[in-house]
């Protein structure tokens, strides 16, 4: 009796279907009874049962298929958020190379105003290949002069420049009114005359405040 109770716990088996049982002629008991021990320890290893396992389970998976979820979400807007910023970039350096060509040709035209139509000047990106974070070499030669920097101008000829500079962004787009405060401070009789010239050139489509003590430019 005691020994059918074993089995019975144990292994979920009655005694009779044990005694109806045929073991194989080759059935080897040391064998079996070394597998029975390693297989004991397996489960004693394993400890005790959770009833909750299963419930814990569905939980940390409810959990985890939710962030997953929500990766895949970020990972898709991330997709998303490079290519808008891909085609802003690329919408702002053909609008800023553009800008910047019209810019160009403005600087010049009113550079050469200012000295005569054989000075030389440009703007030149010194990274093409990124305009929007490219540095930009400002080039301005007065005849008969070759300065390797805008520093080795003198000081009319630095306030020219910018001042041509200034009308070149100006007349990308225009503004209504502009002022300026003292910018022909620098300038001789000469290039005084060809400051006002601008601006009276250039009044014709804004108004303009110029603050001076200059009786050439008052007149």
């Amino acid at each position: 009796n005691e020994i059918s109770q074993r089995v019975k716990v144990e292994f979920e088996v009655e005694s009779g279907e044990l005694m109806n049982m045929e073991l194989a002629e080759n059935f080897d008991l040391e064998n079996a009874e070394q597998e029975v021990q390693r297989m004991r320890g397996q489960l004693f290893n394993f400890g005790e049962v959770n009833p909750l396992a299963v419930e814990a389970f569905e939980e940390m998976k409810s959990r985890h298929d939710g962030i997953a979820e929500q990766r895949q979400d970020i990972l898709d807007a991330q997709v998303s958020l490079q290519e808008t910023i891909r085609e802003l970039e690329e919408k702002a350096n053909d609008k800023f190379l553009t800008a910047f060509d019209v810019i160009k040709v403005h600087f010049k035209d009113i550079f050469r105003s200012f000295f005569n139509g054989e000075d030389d000047c440009d703007l030149i990106l010194l990274n093409p290949d990124e305009p929007l974070n490219s540095p930009i070499d400002i080039i301005a030669k007065p005849k008969g002069k070759r300065p390797l920097s805008l520093s080795q101008l003198s000081g009319g000829e630095t306030t020219l420049t910018a001042t041509a500079l200034l009308f070149a962004l100006y007349l990308l787009k225009p503004a209504p009114v502009c002022i300026f405060d003292e910018v022909d401070a620098p300038l001789d009789d000469i290039n005084i005359q060809k400051f006002n010239q601008i601006i009276q050139r250039f009044s014709q489509g804004s108004q303009f405040v110029v603050i001076t003590h200059n009786k050439l430019t008052m007149a």
